[in-house]
């Protein structure tokens, strides 16, 4: 399933870096912005961050399950991305309204 229309990146593509970098370091807090960073994109129209925030968040909890996480810490690390990535992506609309309400005046 293509993810970002901009730059065509798959589920999968993202499901290869999240599990690279989880690798490297298994409770990082993994962001839209590191999974691009990685695979030298960048977000154009950003319509694709809630999707991408919902397959990150999916494969951190996948990998976890698949590396014997006790199910207790897989939940509450999951419940905390969801809360911290979602926390940046309120962030980002209120910039975007902000800026175009400062272009509307």
């Amino acid at each position: 399933m293509i993810v970002c229309q901009c730059n065509i990146i798959t589920e999968n593509d993202i499901r290869s870096v999240v599990d690279e970098l989880l690798a490297k370091d298994a409770w990082q807090l993994i962001t839209v912005g590191m999974v691009y960073h990685a695979m030298e994109k960048r977000g154009k129209c950003c319509g694709c961050f809630p999707n991408a925030i919902a397959v990150i968040v999916k494969c951190v909890e996948i990998w976890h399950r698949e590396n014997a996480t006790p199910e207790a810490e897989i939940l509450q690390f999951v419940a905390r991305t969801r809360d911290v990535l979602s926390e940046q992506e309120t962030r980002r609309n209120e910039m975007r309204l902000a800026k175009s309400n400062m272009r509307a005046a």
